[in-house]
């Protein structure tokens, strides 16, 4: 394979020629896309074009598979910016061997990395301290799908730690659940929570796909959102946070800062190919919206 760079084991050296192209590995369309990651392509995109750079944007989950080996093969681009991070990426380990330049959104399981991430683990504990503090004791988390948690996704994982401490720190009854990426995941979802523990009266969600449907399932059940039960967003989109009814309570993406980030330490990797491994862990704040109020129990919820 023609990478421009040296072999593992040996210094990077950068390619003489620059092609002016970056390439994006983006996650593989066996999953819906959401909004928000849509979102991350068109502002990687602008982010590359201030330092006139062009965007190359393919798929690729694992190292082994084609589109992202093509992109590696003849030079195409001069830097990769990957995206969906696993705790354990395939495609982190063989870049690092290779020595060729990339930025991860997300961070990855090894410490030779260049990241932007958000603290998901922070985001978790903080959605459930803003429920305690609304007098809310049953909790429910609402994931991603069990195939994205078991694929080893880091976003998945480190929420589910950040909501598990925030439960055990505060002594409140908390349970987890996957959904998928659509309404229709969503208001099964919030059906199976409250046939499981009735008694729960919010729920904080990293499923930003899902928030119309588990309005619709609350609603279905007779739940007046805020009024009867609280909906909270670990992270979404602000194109989701003010269209959906009532606006959702959520931490807001960085959508534009996490693009202009990425592209930023990658541009500062080409230029200093030896430089040591820099990262950067945002932790935004929940903006309060009206999808979460004081809790009352699950009996007055009814009537």
């Amino acid at each position: 394979m023609n990478t421009g760079y040296a072999d593992a084991g040996t210094s990077p050296l950068p390619t003489i020629e620059r092609t002016r192209a970056l390439g994006m590995v983006f996650p593989p369309a066996n999953h819906r896309y959401t909004g928000m990651q849509l979102d991350f392509v068109g502002r990687v995109a602008e982010a590359a074009q201030s330092y006139d750079y062009d965007v190359l944007l393919t798929t690729g989950r694992e190292v082994g598979d084609p589109p992202f080996q093509r992109l590696l093969a003849g030079d195409r681009v001069d830097g990769i910016i990957l995206m969906e991070i696993k705790l354990e990426d395939s495609r982190v380990d063989h870049l690092t061997e290779l020595g060729y330049p990339f930025v991860a959104i997300g961070q990855p399981g090894i410490q030779d990395a260049w990241w932007v991430d958000l603290d998901f683990v922070a985001l978790g504990r903080n959605c459930v301290r803003h429920l305690a503090d609304l007098g809310h004791t049953t909790i429910a988390f609402v994931n991603r799908s069990e195939q994205f948690f078991r694929s080893g996704y880091e976003s998945a994982h480190r929420g589910l730690e950040g909501f598990n401490q925030g439960i055990e720190e505060l002594g409140l009854t908390g349970r987890a659940y996957f959904c998928g990426d659509d309404a229709a995941a969503g208001e099964a979802c919030i059906a199976r929570i409250l046939r499981d523990e009735p008694a729960t009266t919010a729920v904080a969600t990293l499923s930003e796909a899902s928030v119309d449907g588990l309005y619709r399932g609350l609603k279905r059940a007779g739940r007046v959102v805020p009024r009867d039960f609280s909906v909270v967003g670990l992270i979404a989109a602000p194109s989701l946070t003010d269209t959906v009814i009532p606006a959702l309570t959520a931490t807001e993406e960085p959508i534009d800062e996490i693009g202009r980030l990425a592209v930023e330490l990658l541009m500062e990797r080409l230029k200093s190919p030896g430089a040591p491994p820099r990262n950067v862990l945002l932790r935004p704040l929940i903006t309060i919206r009206s999808s979460t109020g004081p809790c009352r129990s699950a009996s007055d919820a009814r009537f």
